[in-house]
């Protein structure tokens, strides 16, 4: 799956892709700059498909090609920034203290989810070029929607999923006909992805 997903980006990106499997109890995934994709290894026993598998790693791949970890530091930076100027001005009460940092926490959501909402459309991309249904992040996301949200898993924590984050995936999937009409939306159809249990002894994936 890494090799099938690096193969369709590596043009998109000066460096070389690789991607590492780590250990945490909470399944999540998560790129850094320099091509670095991390996969927790709970989230191997998380999914239960392929296709929500190799869409998770193509909505990360994405992150990296679009330069979004850098991008959301230099948008921390100015919210900050913005932050300090207005507590400058308004004054420390603790009124005013809330107000300031509850604008700079929306500001920062906001943007979050821009930022998600197309490493998802990007992901779904990549999916398909590399053979693998787009579908399967759809699939993921609305069985996060019927979760409990105290059972959540902290890629859900990092990456909000909404309604209409679905809803801009279906909606680019009925707009390029030709790239995803192939693919079945049924999840019935996915392929089942299951570990054994003794599975911990692998160190890492690569390309």
């Amino acid at each position: 799956m890494a090799e099938a997903i690096s193969q369709v980006t590596q043009s998109h990106y000066p460096h070389p892709f690789k991607f590492f499997l780590v250990h945490e109890p909470h399944p999540n995934a998560f790129a850094t700059p320099g091509g670095n994709v991390y996969v927790v290894d709970s989230l191997l026993y998380f999914v239960k498909n392929t296709e929500q598998l190799a869409g998770t790693l193509c909505h990360e791949v994405s992150h990296t090609i679009h330069r979004d970890a850098v991008a959301r530091m230099e948008q921390d930076q100015k919210i900050k920034k913005r932050e300090i100027g207005a507590a400058i001005l308004l004054g420390p009460t603790l009124a005013q203290a809330m107000a300031i940092s509850m604008i700079g926490e929306l500001n920062s959501l906001a943007y979050s989810r821009e930022v998600e909402s197309s490493a998802d459309v990007t992901g779904s991309d990549i999916c398909a070029a590399a053979g693998y249904n787009p579908w399967g992040l759809v699939w993921l996301f609305q069985e996060f929607q019927n979760a409990d949200s105290e059972q959540l898993p902290q890629l859900l924590s990092d990456h909000p999923v909404k309604v209409s984050r679905i809803q801009t995936l279906e909606t680019h999937f009925r707009d390029k006909p030709f790239v995803f009409s192939k693919f079945n939306p049924d999840p019935k159809s996915a392929t089942p992805f299951s570990l054994p249990k003794d599975a911990s002894s692998m160190q890492f994936l690569r390309p």
